[in-house]
């Protein structure tokens, strides 16, 4: 289709005395409006990215990736696309190319629709390592087994460095240990404070603060214990909020994040991905164990809970893990 479509391009700008070749853009946006005039913009169309942040930011403040957790989508702030007639765009993000488009016969242009499609598309092609690690299964699985996920305060920064560790088949302590340097006083107070902006997380504010000092102390012991004993409890604050004041299950809680990530994000592909982390909580977090073997786990809310995890399960890595888990449901709900 971008062949064909360069190929009319250089046709028409040819009989009309141009010579316009597509094949060495980066990015081409063609308008179709309904008084069969047409606009194409070649590497000129200025774009806004919309995104969820980490945290808050000011008026003028620069955005890193880093400081990136999702996609929302693609404007062009400079361009009156309009409400009326047709669209396409195709660009390049890396190696990649998309390509999106709304020819619509009836002229009726959905910009929003468009715009959130495109966003989806940047999202896909930018993010490919991600979508395509979390779509193989066996990845997913030996990601979950050493703990760890795509958790929002890292999918832009230190989680390539995760994800390639798995999928090299290297050790993964080594790894474990350049991260926990990166979560200094700082980086935890930040979390900390994006925690109790919520109404379900301020309740906890002490038990919370808590286990932050006991990390920067390096005492996971006191971090699993506190951190994996709450989360359902807070999980408890989110759903009764929003459901009249009604409890429920572990399950349907587990269900009800998914559900509220989803919503927030305003579809089931984002960077949060919502499933995939139902399922983590379902396997790791919220992980049943079997007493009489012993098979329980310092990750396993129930076994730490139950007083049934070794303790040489109690380590940094798993401490953070807890964190982060907690903070994805901050993202979430």
């Amino acid at each position: 289709m971008a062949e064909g479509l360069s190929g009319v391009v250089r046709h028409l700008a040819q009989k009309a005395g141009k010579l316009i070749d597509l094949q060495r853009a980066n990015d081409v946006l063609l308008l179709l409006r309904p008084d069969a005039t047409a606009e194409l913009w070649i590497d000129s169309a200025a774009r806004i990215v919309e995104c969820t942040l980490k945290g808050s930011i000011g008026a003028g403040d620069l955005v890193l990736e880093r400081d990136i957790v999702d996609v929302r989508a693609m404007k062009f702030p400079c361009v009156d696309i309009g409400e009326r007639g047709k669209v396409l765009f195709l660009f390049r993000e890396g190696w990649r190319f998309g390509m999106a488009f709304d020819m619509n016969p009836e002229g009726n242009l959905d910009r929003r629709e468009f715009e959130t499609s495109l966003g989806a598309l940047y999202r896909r092609l930018k993010y490919k390592h991600l979508y395509d690690a979390l779509g193989e299964p066996a990845v997913l699985k030996k990601l979950v087994h050493a703990g760890w996920f795509p958790f929002a305060e890292i999918i832009t920064s230190e989680f390539r460095d995760v994800l390639n560790h798995c999928l090299a088949g290297f050790e993964m302590a080594e790894v474990d240990d350049e991260i926990i340097q990166k979560f200094d006083a700082a980086r935890l107070e930040k979390i900390l404070e994006r925690w109790v902006a919520k109404p379900h997380f301020s309740v906890k504010s002490d038990l919370l603060r808590a286990a932050m000092k006991h990390f920067q102390m390096k005492e996971p012991v006191a971090v699993i214990k506190l951190i994996l004993t709450e989360i359902e409890g807070v999980l408890d604050g989110a759903y009764r909020a929003a459901n009249g004041g009604k409890g429920a299950k572990t399950k349907e809680l587990i269900k009800f994040a998914a559900e509220s990530a989803e919503q927030k994000a305003g579809r089931s592909d984002t960077l949060f991905f919502p499933q995939e982390f139902a399922a983590y909580l379902s396997e790791h977090t919220f992980a049943s164990f079997d007493p009489m073997t012993r098979s329980g786990k310092a990750n396993s809310r129930h076994a730490v809970g139950h007083g049934a995890a070794p303790q040489d399960e109690y380590t940094m890595p798993r401490a953070l893990q807890a964190i982060l888990t907690l903070d994805q449901i901050a993202f979430y709900t």
